[in-house]
């Protein structure tokens, strides 16, 4: 007898197989009426074990496997995910039907379709036939193949003789129970570190234990430790490391300039922020009868201290980067080397790696040059000092002397040719506003101010442009594999839409043609109501910026071969490329690079710790901000509409950059259509259009520092009226109110 369980299988795995009936079936495979029983009970078995389906009206067709994908996910405080599938074809299934989604698409999951699944942790996803409104595709989690983390931070409590902990910035929905009260002599209230011994699923509670007790909550510096513990960001050096250090003091020599080019008798200065934390550009620049320039970029020879292999190298490599928090530094090197040896300190000699270019009047450049050279700094200057003196050179003539007067005149003079030829190459000039929290001596915040940048900043800007594009040039020309700084032209897909968004604001441009058209858009809206919706969809459209040893290009540069060189002393791919540097100079052609897997890896890594640290720094400061806020409830300030979606719009303000969320409920009553591809709410009744980019005016409804949420209430024109005012403002109000009553 037939294995027809076997046959009516075949049949079906073939792509062009035809749904049928029971009867046309058995014609097409030939079966005998006398077989038909046992035919019959093959197709029933088959449906039993969901191997074949029939319809209502006893059509057989096969099933198709739901696709699967595997990616990573990021959960919202509001309980849903989203998943960004692995582009890699060996983290799928490749024996199942492919997945229909589209490069970079994010997959939406519902809160119930999590299974326990945290932001960071590799999962697999299976593809539901629904799509939400607007067409984003929905998912759900099968399984976690690989958990992100099992450490978390969150705050201790106590209850019914049992301990427990909420992690923060709702994590996990539920509290981890940690078992006897008083575990490592915590006490309600305290911030805490809990590691997780088993995660929730949906019928068991999260347990852990807790591994460290980090101090009171709102106690001044545990919301930085918080932070440093949920990052995982490296602190404190091992002492190994410590003692390499230590070594490397003991055995620098400063007049020891043995192949190195002597410039400690140049007019070479350095230009920094007034609260820069570390020192590693200075700049030297002639200027010759016909007009043609030499510049000197200075770079700190890291390389000399940091040796391939040592446990001074081998850290640097794992922290990848220095992290900048709000109250202090995490440094990638100790502080010996990092403010140092290798910091551009004035009046110190200090090792350095030197580049030489030479521009002709026009700002273009002819011939580069290359040293290890040793330098001492005249004069450190901050950014505030700089374009008073360059007003009104006269005026400071007593207090800065004629050589670095001129200097900063030459600086100016080929900076701003320099910039003037690079956008019209078509470089991109975004210009976002940008705000800088100010803090009190205890790390709280005690208000804002808007960041400027000036030509002060433009001049250094354009020669550390300058110096990474000659040293990438170089690299490339030898044919030396180096971790590129790239970034790729963006998706022309996005483009599109963003060619959409900015035709329903009235200008007829189109964006997907090329970046010179980008450029003519961000030129053509520049000053007028409309520029920051469009300068932040345009920056919505960009790809991110990663290392890589892939020859992919700057497109914001408009540069095809680009690396970063100016900052050893934070940036370990700086520390790299200086090495080739050397080689370069010491070997020619000789020199020995990383081969170009070990580039990937390492171009991974470092793009993964830069995004870790300003992940960091960002979340710590909107702790510190929620803080500031959770007793201003009422306060109203202007804010730009930084994201729109169908739940509401996100808004940043602008005179305290914290963003919140303003609920559709929380806007005028309504209903709204919710316009995904132009970043739009509209009301249907009012006409009300709420658009990514717009100015508008809020207040502060509702502050949760647990679950790290801002809620903003949309305040109308007719209350703006009766209740305007200043965060400055109010704040003078209610320390007059707060004297009255005393």
């Amino acid at each position: 007898m037939a294995d027809y369980t076997a046959l009516i299988l075949r049949y079906y795995a073939d792509p062009d197989a035809q749904p049928l009936n029971s009867k046309e079936l058995a014609i097409w495979l030939g079966v005998k009426k006398s077989q038909w029983s046992p035919f019959k009970a093959a197709i029933e078995q088959l449906i039993e074990a969901g191997a074949i389906r029939k319809s209502s009206s006893g059509i057989l067709s096969k099933v198709r496997q739901t696709p699967k994908l595997v990616g990573t996910i990021k959960r919202t405080t509001s309980g849903t995910g989203y998943f960004r599938p692995s582009r890699d074809p060996e983290a799928e299934n490749a024996d199942e039907a492919p997945p229909e989604t589209e490069p970079d698409e994010v997959i939406y999951i519902e809160p119930g379709d999590l299974q326990g699944a945290m932001t960071g942790d590799t999962v697999e996803v299976g593809l539901s036939r629904r799509r939400r409104a607007g067409g984003q595709r929905i998912g759900r989690v099968l399984r976690v193949i690989e958990r992100a983390r099992s450490e978390f931070v969150g705050t201790y409590h106590e209850k019914a003789g049992r301990g427990y902990v909420t992690v923060d910035a709702g994590l996990l929905d539920q509290p981890v129970s940690v078992g006897d009260p008083g575990a490592k002599g915590a006490r309600p209230n305290d911030k805490v570190v809990v590691e997780i011994l088993k995660f929730p699923t949906a019928d068991e509670s999260a347990e852990g234990v807790l591994t460290k007790v980090l101090g009171t909550h709102g106690q001044p510096g545990i919301d930085c430790l918080s932070i440093i513990h949920e990052f995982n960001l490296p602190d404190e050096f091992p002492e190994p490391v410590l003692e390499a250090a230590r070594d490397v003091v003991r055995n620098f020599n400063e007049s020891d300039l043995t192949d190195r080019l002597d410039l400690t008798q140049e007019t070479i200065i350095t230009i920094d922020p007034v609260d820069a934390r570390d020192f590693d550009d200075a700049i030297s620049l002639t200027e010759d009868k016909d007009g043609h320039w030499r510049l000197g970029v200075h770079i700190a020879d890291v390389s000399h201290f940091v040796q391939p292999g040592t446990p001074l190298d081998r850290e640097a490599k794992d922290r990848g980067t220095s992290v900048y928090l709000p109250d202090r530094v995490l440094p990638m090197l100790p502080e010996l080397i990092s403010n140092g040896l290798a910091s551009l300190q004035e009046g110190h000699v200090r090792y350095t790696k030197s580049v030489f270019i030479d521009f002709n009047p026009e700002g273009l450049p002819t011939g580069t040059e290359f040293a290890n050279s040793a330098i001492k700094v005249m004069r450190r200057f901050a950014y505030e000092e700089v374009m008073p003196i360059l007003e009104d050179p006269e005026a400071h003539r007593t207090r800065v002397s004629a050589k670095v007067r001129a200097l900063l005149d030459r600086m100016h003079r080929l900076a701003m040719t320099l910039r003037r030829r690079r956008f019209s190459r078509g470089a991109l000039d975004l210009q976002l506003p940008e705000v800088k929290i100010d803090f009190d001596e205890n790390g709280r915040v005690s208000g804002a101010h808007r960041v400027s940048h000036d030509e002060s900043h433009q001049i250094i800007e354009e020669f550390m442009l300058a110096a990474n594009i000659a040293v990438a040039t170089k690299l490339s020309q030898e044919g030396l594999p180096y971790l590129h700084r790239t970034h790729a032209a963006p998706d022309e897909g996005k483009l599109r839409t963003l060619g959409s968004f900015v035709k329903g604001l009235g200008f007829d441009v189109k964006p997907w043609v090329g970046r010179q058209e980008i450029q003519k858009l961000l030129d053509l809206v520049r000053g007028q109501p409309a520029e920051q919706a469009i300068s932040y969809a345009v920056l919505r459209s960009m790809k991110q910026a990663e290392y890589s040893p892939a020859e992919v290009g700057h497109f914001a540069l408009a540069e095809d071969f680009y690396c970063h060189f100016t900052s050893p002393i934070r940036r370990y791919p700086d520390l790299l490329v200086h090495r080739l540097f050397d080689g370069l100079v010491r070997h020619g052609k000789k020199t020995k690079a990383p081969s170009v897997l070990q580039l990937v890896k390492l171009g991974e890594h470092c793009s993964e710790t830069e995004r870790r640290a300003e992940s960091a720094e960002r979340e710590l400061i909107k702790v510190k901000l929620l803080e500031y806020l959770k007793d201003k409830i009422g306060w109203q300030m202007q804010a730009t509409i930084t994201g729109v979606e169908r739940f509401g719009l996100f808004c940043l303000g602008i005179e305290l950059p914290a963003e919140g969320l303003v609920h559709v409920r929380n806007l005028p009553q309504d209903q709204y259509d919710y316009d995904e591809k132009g970043h739009v709410l509209v009301g249907r009744k009012r006409d009300q259009t709420y658009r990514l980019g717009d100015r508008v005016t809020v207040e502060v409804a509702r502050v949760d520092t647990h679950k790290r949420t801002l809620d903003y209430r949309l305040v109308l024109p007719e209350e703006i009226s009766r209740r305007r005012g200043s965060l400055k403002t109010q704040e003078k109000q209610k320390k007059v109110r707060r004297k009255r009553r005393g």
